[in-house]
């Protein structure tokens, strides 16, 4: 059995949210010619996506492709917009989150869904989890930074507590990459910057004392945790000779939280996934493809598969992770 828990999947038509709010800044949908459109903010061109993208007929004669069983759901990162007005951001929210439920409505054996939530109002984004849970979707996926703001901030706190109460799974996907400005040449915000960022958003929820404060709720975090794992040296280090900086607010070093958290398996490197496995443990790596970008895995599993695990350790990274990080019977989906 597969599990893919980084899948991304948007609304085939989406609203001119620009004409409704009255400013600018949201995507919308350019479908130029069959099975294909471009996505657009406002009159800037974003990315182009298939039909892969929206239709889940699409994604499951591809996932038979690629034998992969269940994909769980979440929208693609660009269409947080918490830089939007709080409740124009919880309609658009609204709007993708009830998409999202509609899909595994129709297709539960195939689909697991996350929501997404204006997380620059903690008042609204309590709301739309509350109504995400009664709908259906098993988690949220949030940005690895709001508005700049670090993921420790208290502002942050209630929701963190409602989404442990509703024992809702959080997973984390870089965003709004910090140094876009600064290194816009060759793709370098997505080769760079969100590896950074997924690696600045664990050290923000370690350093800040979050994991201490909400011991059981459930983080996964993209790619592999970005650069984390991979300056985890460096990280501890500084805690161990810098703590009038580090340790301010959290006295626990940051390596005994290892295994606390998820990753998924997206590395591009068999050594790197490997050694991620080693320090996470294998009960913390969950197969992630990014489907249906280029930047993933083109055969979801692939990566895994090349290890040669043991049969034990290759379920826990197919499938029996994900079961666990989310909280689900395998019995759903067979």
């Amino acid at each position: 059995m597969k599990i893919d828990i980084h899948t991304h999947i948007i609304p085939e038509h989406l609203p001119r949210w620009s004409e409704k709010f009255g400013y600018g800044g949201f995507i919308h949908l350019d479908h130029h010619k069959p099975c294909c459109a471009r996505m657009m903010k406002d009159d800037e061109f974003f990315r182009e996506i298939q039909d892969n993208c929206w239709s889940p007929e699409t994604r499951m004669k591809e996932c038979k492709h690629a034998e992969v069983d269940v994909q769980v759901l979440s929208t693609i990162p660009v269409m947080f917009n918490y830089w939007a007005r709080p409740h124009d951001c919880l309609e658009v929210s609204r709007f993708l989150n009830d998409h999202i439920a509609e899909v595994v409505e129709r297709y539960p054996k195939k689909f697991i869904g996350l929501g997404t939530i204006p997380m620059q109002s903690a008042e609204l984004a309590i709301t739309e989890l509350e109504r995400c849970k009664k709908a259906g979707l098993v988690g949220i996926q949030i940005g690895t930074n709001i508005n700049d703001v670090n993921l420790n901030e208290p502002q942050f706190f209630a929701i963190y507590e409602a989404a442990e109460q509703l024992d809702m799974a959080v997973f984390v996907h870089p965003w709004n990459m910090m140094g876009t400005k600064q290194m816009s040449k060759y793709w370098l915000p997505w080769l760079v910057g969100m590896p950074a960022e997924t690696s600045r958003a664990i050290c923000s929820l370690i350093f800040g004392g979050v994991f201490e404060k909400f011991p059981k709720l459930r983080f996964a975090f993209a790619h592999g945790g970005g650069s984390f794992p991979a300056h985890l040296g460096r990280i501890e280090r500084g805690f161990d000779v810098r703590p009038d900086l580090t340790a301010v607010d959290n006295a626990v070093s940051p390596s005994k939280y290892l295994g606390h958290f998820y990753v998924d398996s997206l590395m591009h490197d068999e050594k790197f996934l490997k050694y991620v496995i080693d320090l996470v443990g294998e009960d913390r790596v969950c197969l992630g493809s990014d489907y249906p970008f280029p930047l993933g895995e083109s055969i979801p599993g692939e990566e895994i598969e090349r290890l040669k695990l043991a049969k034990k350790p290759k379920e826990k990274l197919l499938y029996k992770n994900a079961l666990d990080w989310l909280k689900l019977d395998k019995k759903k989906f067979v």
